[in-house]
């Protein structure tokens, strides 16, 4: 698997400034504000982050990603577990 480059600078000159963004339009018609969901996403992926990058494993397991994640089984919040 090939790694790619996502600094979008790489290999530009060091006096060229960067692309300024004056305006960036929301997907879903929302008012621009920060998405919820999506925060939530992020948030989550960086737990996954921080877990593998302190494993000791190649691979977080199934059970390992469900306790990152908070992962509760169907039916155990009844059950008081």
């Amino acid at each position: 698997m090939r790694a790619m480059c996502t600094d979008h600078y790489a290999g530009k000159p060091k006096n060229q400034k960067p692309e300024e963004v004056n305006h960036v339009v929301s997907r879903r018609g929302s008012s621009g504000g920060p998405d919820p969901v999506a925060l939530i996403e992020i948030d989550l992926y960086g737990d996954l982050m921080i877990a593998a990058s302190s494993a000791d494993e190649d691979r977080l397991s199934p059970d390992r990603i469900d306790e990152v994640l908070k992962v509760v089984p169907a039916g155990s919040e009844a059950r008081g577990e």
